[in-house]
């Protein structure tokens, strides 16, 4: 990511006593957006590196982009941090100011063709006006393979030079095949992709429609994209679909719009590039038949079909980040991870695929459009460092400023008094809070994770419930569709307890017995799910049988569907689970009333639900290529008209819990200072010499014992008290937009108002005998076994309608006596963090009733 470097610097801070009264920390400053969508931006936020204050600076934002490097600092507690560094791409800003030269000589050398498109794109009185970045990135392109690559001379010496024009290639690593020309655009997510790409279509098809000897203009065109939902989207590039862009946005103007049925577009996945089995023929697999590896030719032959022979094509790559060369392991010199492999296996399958093409039919050029076109970690290159071909750069902040997608607003201050809000690196705060015990294989507790984010999924919900009612109240005539929360979870067990805690859906296994004779008597395993209300706002998200309001995204199932492997029954269930996903928030469609989706990795690309308002991150962040990925998914815009009063996009906005969207202020160590040297650490070992004197103790499971009069009792008034801690979980959040390149943790500086979020929809819809109950509840299934413990043992032998009401008595006692809200809602009580407290305190108090001739406890070895 490109960012400006700003100081780290002294917040000020209200009291929570300030925050009771109502009064706002700082006044709020200009207004996020500064420019329209549809001309250059002539300003940008900058932040003072002395004060952190934002200012508007005139001009153009530079291009650039953060970089993380294999060096790692530790702070002064010890933690380590890798450093991420800020890096101007120069070239990229040459050429910016070449086609800006070449817009103001009204295209000199181009051809009546291509100044006709470009005049009409940047036409004012279009119905649908095209994006200032959607015509700049065409422009460049057009630019460089017209233009440049064509020979063409231009008015002014150009300062994109000969050198900067020949490093536009990628090379295989097998001399004696021929390079790709790649041209990089990167476009924000949300900023219109596919319309660029139909765009640059219309310019070739309509050129070569006109001068049909001139080879700068290929005749076909190529897509390749990331799965099928993308492949079905982009069908849309096809001048015989009904549905097709070039009539929708009105690219191509009436008189050329025959010379485009003169080309052919065909739309792929990268899946179809993977080798044809040498046993295979006519799409089955036969043992006899050995036809040896596929050739060039005959793989070309096979992907292009129709477009074989058109003389050398156009690639479209659509998320262009996936297909690159990665370093071989011994040049990477660092272990990758299964995730890392998988990735590096996708994109040679893929860049492997456009040599073959290259190889045989010839690729006049490829251009990669993404909105992060940097190398990942595994790829052997410094995570984030851009593709080398990067020739156009309109970055998240730029389409945030020019008003094109929503405004992601981070949590910047709240109720703890910490210097840093507690919901802004959430998945961090957590980690360094847990205790050994709460950590199982090295990976924390599902069960922990909950307990501990449960206030900030809380508290987000309850600003989902006031959206949720806002648009429920609006008129009758307008379609109503729900605005969408994400949440992505570190894995499948983590996912597995929010969907439970959300949906209220349960799925377990058990046992049937077929009662036939007694000499044959068969058990059967099935699996049965059960619907009740989850601990969130039930009545928005809890499923019902014949109601799906939470999905918990299965990956493999989705990958499975995304890459068209799925067979048989597996490929109804996962055709059903991709269409469920991909028609989140359209009308009519089966998605249309998803409310929340829960997801282990991040929605794939493709995904452009334009419902979403709310975001909550449960995994670690290790960069702001991942933030930016993560959050990307619910940029898309639901409404593009200008304000008539000042021509620019009103602001819409996704409110991001645990995502840290900004870079981690630690940077270099001075030069002339040594690195931090490891202690060695001291082991204890067992001498064998005084192994005789070896001492065993029985390991104690767990206690029980078994009642015979079902009494109990416990001894309330001497238990530990509880305190309601609202300097560890937040009552109030406040929220600000995050606009400019800001380094660091959110701040109160910065231009946008705040919005003071927090749990009264919690509050108005619980209430204390509620929470009474269902810590009774807890207790009682604890001790009847229905909670086990991890060894599966009950702790009491007992009737459950005899227990409940003794055990309720001794949660009632402890409640009213034992527990300092400390002036806060009483209903902050039922957070699972405090619910969980409240159960297992009684449950180490609980006895049986000797005194009344109960037997006493008895250990479990």
């Amino acid at each position: 990511m490109e960012m400006i470097v700003m100081a780290r610097r002294t917040r000020r801070r209200k009291s929570p006593s300030t925050l009771e009264t109502g009064q706002i920390p700082m006044q709020p400053v200009e207004k996020p957006i500064l420019c329209s969508p549809y001309g250059e931006p002539p300003e940008y936020w900058l932040y003072d590196q002395q004060t952190g204050e934002a200012s508007r600076a005139p001009g153009r934002r530079p291009a650039g982009h953060w970089f993380r490097t294999d060096r790692s600092i530790s702070d002064q507690q010890g933690r380590l941090f890798a450093e991420e560094n800020w890096e101007e791409l120069p070239y990229v800003n040459r050429l910016r100011e070449d086609v800006r030269r070449w817009r103001e000589s009204n295209y000199r050398n181009a051809t009546n063709v291509t100044r006709q498109l470009l005049r009409h794109w940047r036409r004012e009185d279009k119905i649908r006006r095209l994006f200032f970045c959607q015509v700049e990135a065409v422009e460049t392109v057009i630019y460089l393979a017209e233009i440049r690559m064509g020979g063409k001379r231009t008015q002014f010496r150009p300062e994109f030079t000969a050198d900067d024009l020949a490093k536009l290639v990628d090379a295989p690593p097998d001399a004696g095949l021929p390079a790709l020309t790649r041209l990089g655009c990167k476009m924000a997510t949300g900023s219109g992709k596919t319309v660029v790409m139909a765009m640059l279509i219309a310019w070739a098809f309509c050129n070569r429609g006109q001068l049909p000897s001139d080879e700068r203009f290929p005749s076909a065109a190529l897509a390749v994209c990331y799965n099928l939902t993308i492949k079905e989207r982009l069908q849309v590039l096809r001048p015989d679909n009904p549905a097709n862009y070039y009539e929708h946005f009105d690219i191509v103007p009436t008189q050329l719009r025959p010379f485009l049925q003169g080309g052919r577009v065909l739309i792929t996945n990268w899946h179809q590039f993977a080798p044809e089995s040498e046993h295979a023929e006519g799409g089955r697999s036969y043992t006899v038949v050995n036809k040896g590896p596929e050739s060039a030719d005959a793989f070309a032959r096979r992907i292009l079909g129709d477009l074989y022979g058109r003389g050398p094509i156009m690639v479209l790559n659509d998320e262009g980040h996936h297909a690159y060369r990665p370093l071989s392991a011994d040049a990477s010199q660092r272990r990758m991870s299964a995730e890392e492999r998988t990735q590096n296996e996708e994109a040679t399958v893929w860049i492997q695929g456009l040599d073959k093409i290259n190889q045989s039919s010839g690729i006049k050029f490829c251009v990669d459009l993404s909105a992060t076109p940097f190398y990942n970690r595994g790829s052997g290159y410094p995570e984030g460092t851009p593709f080398p071909w990067l020739v156009s750069d309109f970055s998240l902040v730029d389409a945030i400023e020019s008003g094109i997608v929503k405004i992601p607003r981070l949590p910047v201050d709240d109720t703890t008094g910490r210097p840093e809000a507690r919901y802004f690196r959430l998945w961090k705060s957590i980690v360094d809070e847990l205790q050994p015990g709460e950590r199982l294989g090295g990976k924390p507790k599902p069960e922990v994770i909950y307990e501990r984010a449960e206030s900030a999924l809380l508290t987000l919900a309850s600003q989902y419930k006031e959206r949720f009612e806002y648009i429920e109240e609006s008129s009758e005539d307008r379609v109503k569709i729900p605005p969408a929360m994400i949440v992505v979870c570190d894995n499948t067990n983590l996912a597995e307890v929010f969907y439970q805690n959300i949906s209220g859906e349960t799925t377990r296994e058990v046992t049937d017995e077929d009662n036939g004779s007694k000499r044959r008597r068969r058990r059967g395993k099935r699996m049965v799910t059960t619907y009740g209300d989850g601990r969130v706002f039930p009545e928005l998200f809890s499923n019902r049988e014949d109601d799906r309001r939470t999905l918990r995204i299965d990956t493999k199932v989705l990958n499975a569907a995304e890459s068209d492997k799925a067979s048989g029954s597996a490929k109804i269930v996962a055709e059903d689970m991709r269409r469920l996903v991909n028609t989140v928030g359209k009308p009519g469609e089966p998605g249309e009333q998803l409310r929340c989706v829960v997801s282990v990795e991040m929605l794939k690309e493709g995904w452009d639900a334009n419902n979403v308002t709310h975001i909550l991150g449960l995994r670690a962040f290790e960069s702001q290529l991942l933030c930016e990925q993560v959050v990307g998914r619910g940029l898309r815009r639901m409404d593009y008209t200008p304000d008539p009063e000042t021509g620019l996009l009103t602001e819409e906005y996704v409110d991001v819990y645990g995502i840290p969207f900004s870079v981690i202020p630690y940077k270099g160590r001075p030069t002339k200072k040594k690195e931090p040297v490891d202690k060695p650490k001291n082991h204890v070992h067992a001498m064998p010499k005084r192994e005789q004197l070896e001492i065993r103790f029985p390991v104690v499971e767990g206690y029980t014992f078994a009642l015979k009069k079902n009494l109990i009792k416990a001894d309330v008034a001497g238990m530990d008290n509880l305190r309601i801690e609202p300097s560890q979980e937040p009552t109030d959040v406040f929220v600000k937009p995050r606009v400019g390149y800001e380094l660091g943790e959110p701040t109160l500086f910065g231009p946008g108002d705040f919005e003071n979020q927090n749990r009264e929809q919690f509050y108005a819809n619980s209430h204390i005998q509620q929470m009474k109950f269902q810590v009774t509840r807890r207790v009682v299934d604890s001790l009847l076994g229905y909670d086990h413990d991890q060894n599966g043992h009950a702790r009491v032998v007992a009737s459950r309608h005899q227990l409940f009401p003794q055990v309720y008595r001794c949660v009632n006692e402890y409640v009213e006596t034992k527990v300092d809200y400390a002036g806060v809602n009483p209903c902050e009580l039922g957070l699972m963090r405090y619910m969980k407290r409240v159960s297992d305190r009684l449950l180490d108090a609980i006895q049986p009733d000797d005194e009344h001739g109960e037997q006493p406890l008895m250990p479990i070895l």
